[in-house]
C-alpha cells in the first residue's frame, strides 16, 4: 500500500526539513506522493539519481506546464500560481529549441557584466546599507542588509533607478514566498519589468535589458543555434524572462547571504573568519549549497506520458517538483555527511540539465554573496550573534529556505564617510 501523501508545507519544513526529507524517503521511497495548497496532488522527488533522471531528460519530463492534469482545479487566486506558472512565455517554460535561444540570449545578456563593474557595485550597495546601521552597534543581518542587497545590485545592472531597488524587494519576497500576497507582488515585478523594457527599447543604454533589446533585434547571440525561429523575442518575452532573472536572481542570493553567515556566527569551524580571515568564507558558501541550500524545492517539470520513476507510476500530466536538498542530503550518494562538501561542488544547488541556472548568473549570485559576506567582516570585526543559535527561525516557504531574522550585534563605529550612519 502507498503512503497516504504529505502536505508540502507546515512547520516542519522550516524547523527541521533534513530530518521530514528523511522520513518521507523512508516512507515513501525516492519519489513522495505530496498535496499543495488546496490539496493539490503531485510527486516530490527526493532521490539525487532520480533527479538527475528528471532533469536530464526534458522531453520525457517536460517544462511545459501546459501539460498539468489539474488545471481544472486551480482557481485564478491560487498562491502558488507565480511558482508553477500558467500561460508565462517565459523561458521557465519554453521547451526545445525556443528554449535553447532564449537561454543563450539570457547568458550573452549576462556575460556583458564586468566583473570589476559588478563587484563595485555590490560594495558601493554592502556599504551602504552597513552604514545605515553601523553606529546602532546592533542589526538583523537579514533584513537590514541580506534582503535589501542582491535585488539592489542586480536592478542597477539590469538598468533600474536606484530608488525602485525597495519596491521591488517587498514585491519579490511576496511573490516567491507563495502566500497570500504572492499575485500582487507579481503584478508589481511584472508593470515594473514592462516599463524598464519599453523606456530601453526607446533609449538603450549599457545595461542587461538593453542587449537582450540588442539581440532580439539582431535575430542572434554569440551562441545562438541559428535557423530560422533565432530571435524575434517580443516584449512581454523579455519581461517575462527578467522577471525569472530578477526572482531567481534575489532571493536565493539573500538567503545565500544570510545562511552563509549564520554558518560562520554558529559553528567554530568558521570562527577564523569572523576575525580577519577570509580563506573560510568560501568554505562556508560551498557547505550551504549542500547542507542548507536556499533553494530547497523547485516546481517543476511534467511528464509527456505514462512512466515509471523512482518505483512509483507517475501518469501523463503529473506534476514533479524537484527535491534539491533532499536530493543533496540522498545517503546512497553521501555515504558519509561530510564527504562531499568543501571543494566538491557536484550538487543540485544550481540545478542540472537544460534548465539549470545559466553560468554566468551561478557566477553574478557568487560575487554578490562573497562581497556581501566580506564587506561584513571587514566592516563589523567583532560581530556576534545577538540570540541564542537555536532561536533563530525560517521563513514559512516550502521551496526557499532563509532565516527570518539574523540579529547580531558589535562594537558601534563610524560610517564610511566619518559621520555617525
Amino acid at each position: 500500500m502507498n503512503p497516504d501523501p504529505v502536505p508540502l508545507n507546515g512547520a516542519r519544513f522550516r524547523s527541521e526539513p533534513a530530518e521530514l526529507y528523511r522520513e518521507l524517503r523512508r516512507e515513501h521511497g525516492a519519489v513522495a506522493s505530496v498535496l499543495l495548497d488546496g490539496d493539490i496532488p503531485a510527486w516530490l522527488v527526493l532521490g539525487y539519481r532520480e533527479l538527475h533522471q528528471v532533469t536530464g531528460d526534458p522531453v520525457l519530463f517536460s517544462r511545459d506546464s501546459a501539460l498539468w492534469n489539474q488545471w481544472d482545479h486551480i482557481p485564478d487566486d491560487w498562491p502558488l500560481l507565480p511558482v508553477i506558472g500558467r500561460g508565462q512565455p517565459s523561458i521557465l517554460y519554453t521547451v526545445g529549441e525556443r528554449h535553447r535561444e532564449r537561454a543563450a540570449m539570457v547568458s550573452d545578456a549576462l556575460e556583458g557584466v564586468g566583473p570589476f563593474e559588478l563587484r563595485a557595485h555590490a560594495e558601493r550597495f554592502a556599504d551602504e546599507l552597513i552604514d545605515a546601521v553601523c553606529a546602532k552597534g546592533a542589526a538583523d543581518l537579514v533584513a537590514d542588509y541580506a534582503t535589501l542587497l542582491p535585488v539592489r545590485v542586480l536592478a542597477t545592472l539590469f538598468g533600474f533607478a536606484d530608488e525602485q531597488g525597495p519596491g521591488l524587494v517587498a514585491a519579490l519576497n511576496d511573490m516567491i514566498n507563495g502566500r497570500e500576497d504572492a499575485i500582487a507582488g507579481q503584478l508589481h515585478v511584472a508593470a515594473s519589468m514592462a516599463r524598464l523594457v519599453a523606456d530601453r527599447a526607446a533609449r538603450p543604454a549599457d545595461d542587461v535589458v538593453s542587449r537582450m533589446l540588442a539581440m532580439t533585434l539582431s535575430g542572434h547571440s554569440q551562441h545562438s543555434h541559428g535557423g530560422a525561429g533565432s530571435g524575434g523575442f517580443t516584449h512581454e518575452e523579455i519581461t517575462q524572462d527578467l522577471m525569472v532573472m530578477m526572482a531567481a536572481g534575489h532571493q536565493p542570493t539573500a538567503d545565500w547571504i544570510g545562511n552563509s553567515l549564520r554558518l560562520m556566527l554558529t559553528d567554530e569551524r568558521f570562527a577564523a573568519s569572523l576575525f580577519g580571515g577570509r580563506r573560510s568564507v568560501a568554505e562556508a558558501m560551498n557547505e550551504v549549497l549542500w547542507e542548507d541550500t536556499p533553494t530547497q524545492n523547485v516546481a517543476g517539470r511534467w511528464a509527456s506520458r505514462d512512466t515509471r520513476l523512482g518505483g512509483r507510476t507517475v501518469h501523463t500530466g503529473d506534476l514533479l517538483l524537484l527535491g534539491l536538498q533532499a536530493a543533496n542530503h540522498d545517503p546512497q550518494v553521501r555515504t558519509h555527511g561530510s564527504a562531499l562538501t568543501g571543494g566538491n561542488s557536484a550538487h543540485f544547488s544550481f540545478g542540472h540539465g537544460e534548465h539549470r541556472c545559466p553560468f554566468p548568473a551561478q557566477e553574478i549570485a557568487e560575487v554578490i554573496a562573497r562581497t556581501a559576506i566580506e564587506v561584513v567582516l571587514d566592516r563589523l570585526p567583532d560581530i556576534d550573534l545577538a540570540v541564542p543559535a537555536e532561536s533563530l527561525t525560517r521563513r514559512p516557504s516550502p521551496w526557499l529556505r532563509g532565516l527570518t531574522e539574523l540579529p547580531v550585534r558589535f562594537t558601534p563605529a563610524p560610517a564610511l564617510g566619518g559621520a555617525p550612519a
